[in-house]
């Protein structure tokens, strides 16, 4: 019998290259097994066909930032499951192609209620997960608010005035109508359960809320509960 050998091991005698790059050329779904894409470096091969694509691009397995529309009822610890290929949306404007791997040692940033909807971060960026973490008192959150009950006088400005919430005054805040039953509510610094305490500081109770935007990231018509990858463009 032939004896078998790592994968990884024959794409770096193919493209004379280290073992690392040939491991980034696998997992980066650059390399076919007898027409077969495999993207584990330790898959054992013999004397099978093996085929690396001429586009390999290793800048392809640089860490990626997931973007997903959370639907309202899912848990965060439940939202992670949602992040598959199925649940890619299609008109997602990336050329990046959904690999196992970026799905892998997923952080979540600025959490969102259970009851809530909307723009929910995934990355494996360090340097994201840090950003985001160090101006998590200055990035702006918009939120769609379906509320119920009757504005108390001067409600309105007040709540652009700034209620404070865990002995903290926000930094900045705009309130306005979107309708008769909808605030849009742009908040710097939100925290879990800060909205629904602004309401009811006014006679409102919330009935639903959605996230649009994240500083300079707006969901935009993300589909409830599929995502998308952040693109290289994008800024918080």
């Amino acid at each position: 019998m032939t004896d078998s050998t790592r994968l990884s091991k024959r794409v770096a005698e193919l493209r004379a290259c280290s073992r690392r790059d040939a491991e980034l050329t696998i997992t980066g779904g650059w390399v076919r097994v007898d027409g077969v894409v495999i993207e584990e470096p330790q898959f054992r091969v013999t004397d099978q066909r093996i085929e690396i694509d001429p586009r390999a691009d290793l800048a392809q397995a640089e860490p990626v930032t997931l973007l997903l529309h959370k639907p309202a009822g899912c848990a965060m610890t439940d939202a992670l499951p949602l992040l598959s290929p199925a649940a890619l949306w299609a008109d997602t404007g990336s050329n990046i192609r959904p690999l196992k791997k970026h799905f892998a040692q997923l952080t979540v940033c600025v959490p969102l209620e259970t009851d809530a909807a909307g723009l929910v971060v995934f990355t494996q960026d360090w340097r994201v997960a840090r950003k985001l973490l160090d101006a998590a008192a200055t990035l702006e959150h918009e939120v769609i608010v379906e509320v119920a009950g009757e504005l108390m006088p001067n409600g309105l400005k007040r709540l652009n005035q700034g209620i404070p919430y865990n002995g903290r005054t926000p930094p900045a805040i705009k309130v306005s109508w979107q309708n008769e039953t909808r605030l849009r509510v742009a908040l710097k610094g939100a925290q879990i359960g800060q909205i629904a305490h602004l309401c009811e500081a006014v006679g409102l109770q919330v009935v639903s809320m959605k996230r649009i935007r994240l500083g300079g990231i707006s969901m935009g018509k993300l589909p409830s509960g599929q995502w998308r990858y952040m693109r290289e463009d994008e800024r918080f």
